[in-house]
């Protein structure tokens, strides 16, 4: 089976992909509540035969194609679940859903996968060994839909696994390479400060929590400064802090809400006690008090070498040298990291931007959409990458 077979398979099946995408950007759902997404997509691959399609989770779908003769076992994963978004495209497939959008492309990445699926399956007595193709849910929230699906045994004699997210900041027709630390372990903290409130007019007989919470979240940022190694990859954010009610009063307490993102393992299991001893003299020094909690997200992301090197070698094959993009780590975060930790493996980005026709806006904005060429572009990723594992 040559590249341009392959490739040509997954042309004839663009339409297609695009229909399912719209389709799905149309009826969106939230993590861990993808009914009807998973129906459509168990339905969808029952029809194209040759496959056993199960349902590992409530909300999730996994398809087998196991070939005639023996060989390697290759996971292929896309993600399913929407985000509490009130879409502000007006395209005639924009969300019937109400404060529910695909604002990240999931839509597509599922599509992507429904294509390379349709495309593998007619071709069940050229593969050696298998490929399964692992529709996700709930990669938005934490704990996670990556997680539910490994301990439902989903990973079990895979022996690579590969995964791909379409890219707005990425023009159309790159692919992203990432060998190594690719994205981050996301984590959550939430702090509370504790004083006296009173008149705004006499602050001498009050505790301000909020001065007092101010100077956490300025001094929080000596972590990643001043406690830290400056070659080491560590975001500390403050998202939120919320406090007080009218204009003459101090409150009593203030609440703050944030992120640590981080790639090395010891760094991560440092950060939250660094961030609680900042947070334990400001308060005591102030005479307040506080509430610490944190919780460790999804593991970074860390791309195999070998794995990577082979999915280069299939952008360069499929699309040409030009179309690699060797990008640098980013700090988000990814539930994908969860397979990687039963197999090798390498997720890799699709440039789904285009600023000629206005494609601009960033992920997780009301008006974010793809450049729907770049489905296709998926579809031959997955297709030639079972072409270099199991063909």
């Amino acid at each position: 089976m040559t590249t341009t077979t392959l490739n040509d398979a997954a042309e004839q099946v663009r339409e297609q992909v695009i229909a399912w995408r719209r389709h799905l950007h149309q009826h969106p759902e939230l993590s861990f509540h993808e009914e009807k997404t998973a129906q459509f997509v168990y339905e969808t691959l029952l029809s194209f035969g040759n496959l056993e399609v199960s349902r590992p989770t409530k909300t999730s779908v996994m398809a087998r194609l196991i070939g005639s003769q023996p060989g390697r076992v290759l996971a292929m994963r896309a993600d399913m679940d929407a985000l509490p978004i009130t879409e502000e495209n007006d395209f005639d497939f924009a969300s019937k859903n109400p404060g529910v959008m695909h604002a990240c492309g999931h839509d597509g990445h599922t599509s992507m996968l429904l294509g390379a699926a349709k495309v593998l399956s007619g071709m069940k007595d050229r593969i050696k060994g298998e490929v399964r193709f692992f529709f996700q849910h709930a990669e938005e929230i934490y704990p996670g839909g990556a997680e539910e699906m490994v301990q439902a045994g989903v990973m079990d004699g895979v022996d690579l696994v590969i995964g791909a997210h379409l890219w707005a900041p990425m023009e159309y027709g790159k692919v992203g390479i990432v060998s190594g630390p690719m994205m981050a372990a996301p984590d959550t903290f939430w702090i509370t400060v504790f004083g006296k409130g009173g008149h705004a007019a006499l602050p001498h007989q009050t505790i301000d929590s909020i001065a007092i919470g101010a100077q956490v979240v300025t001094n929080l940022q000596h972590i990643v400064s001043r406690n830290t190694d400056p070659l080491d990859n560590l975001v500390v954010s403050v998202t939120q802090f919320i406090g007080g009610t009218t204009h003459n009063v101090i409150p009593g307490s203030v609440k703050m809400w944030g992120t640590v993102r981080s790639f090395d393992p010891k760094l991560r299991e440092e950060a939250p006690k660094l961030m609680e001893r900042v947070v334990k003299g400001i308060t005591e020094a102030h005479g307040a008090t506080y509430e610490f909690k944190y919780e460790f997200g999804y593991r970074p992301v860390i791309n195999d070498a070998e794995v990577t090197r082979l999915m280069e070698e299939v952008v360069v094959e499929t699309l040409g040298a030009e179309w690699v993009d060797h990008m640098r780590p980013n700090m988000g975060g990814e539930d994908f990291s969860a397979f990687q930790q039963k197999a090798p493996g390498c997720f890799f980005y699709i440039g789904a931007g285009n600023k000629e026709k206005g494609i601009v806006y960033p992920h997780h904005h009301a008006r974010f959409t793809i450049d729907e060429d770049a489905l296709e572009v998926g579809v031959k990723m997955f297709v030639n990458a079972a072409r270099k594992v199991v063909m």
